[in-house]
């Protein structure tokens, strides 16, 4: 996914909402600079996704590993391991591997590799509500798309007040989806094989190789 930031300057009146918004990005510009200077990432999260109009719950678990804009992905039995340049869909049930680039058409689609930085472009930004969830206070961001073409209707992104670090986010389409992401674990710098974002097909050779490009 792109997503661009429109930082407003406003050098005499600074109206509330601006402040809010003022308040929000740098919240966030404060997120985005700790993960950064992170070697790499290890995440265990829970997904849930509700649409009440089509009587819709689904609800799952899945880990990333991140380093840099690489990743590897495992959810729904799947495993997406992108190298930096190819991104290799491992699907065991259908003994399938599909090859393609990371899809910069994919609009809306906040992939792991930024989902610590995509509410760096494209979006507007104001303080929302602050919560006390299991004695940790989070501060909600929330982040509304400059495009009015996009599906999305807004985010709330949730912040953990103490570490900086992202403890959810909720994803609200015009369609009445509403997306969660909440983190369950959250390491950093952890040891990690040189290989585990390389794609080794010597692993899949009875697997079909459905090339994209």
């Amino acid at each position: 996914m792109t997503i661009k930031h429109i930082v407003t300057l406003f050098i005499l009146t600074v109206s509330v909402p601006v402040f809010a918004q003022n308040q929000g990005k740098a919240l966030l510009d404060e997120v985005s600079q700790k993960v950064k200077a992170y070697e790499n990432i290890s995440i265990d999260f829970k997904y849930t996704l509700e649409n009440i109009s089509e009587n819709i719950k689904q609800e799952t678990r899945g880990d990333v590993i991140m380093q840099g804009e690489k990743y590897k992905l495992n959810i729904l039995g799947v495993t997406r391991l992108f190298d930096g340049t190819k991104l290799y869909t491992i699907s065991p049930e259908d003994e399938e591997v599909t090859i393609s680039t990371e899809g910069e058409d994919e609009e809306d689609a906040i992939t792991p590799s930024k989902m610590l930085s995509f509410y760096e472009d494209g979006y507007t930004y104001e303080l929302d509500i602050q919560q006390n969830i299991k004695g940790r206070k989070i501060q909600y961001v929330k982040l509304i798309p400059i495009d009015s073409n996009s599906e999305l209707k807004s985010i709330l992104l949730g912040i953990d007040a103490q570490t900086k670090h992202i403890y959810n986010l909720i994803q609200i389409g015009k369609n009445g989806a509403k997306t969660t992401l909440t983190v369950n674990s959250f390491k950093t710098d952890q040891p990690i094989s040189k290989t585990l974002f390389t794609f080794d097909a010597n692993k899949y050779q009875d697997y079909y190789i459905n090339k994209l490009d």
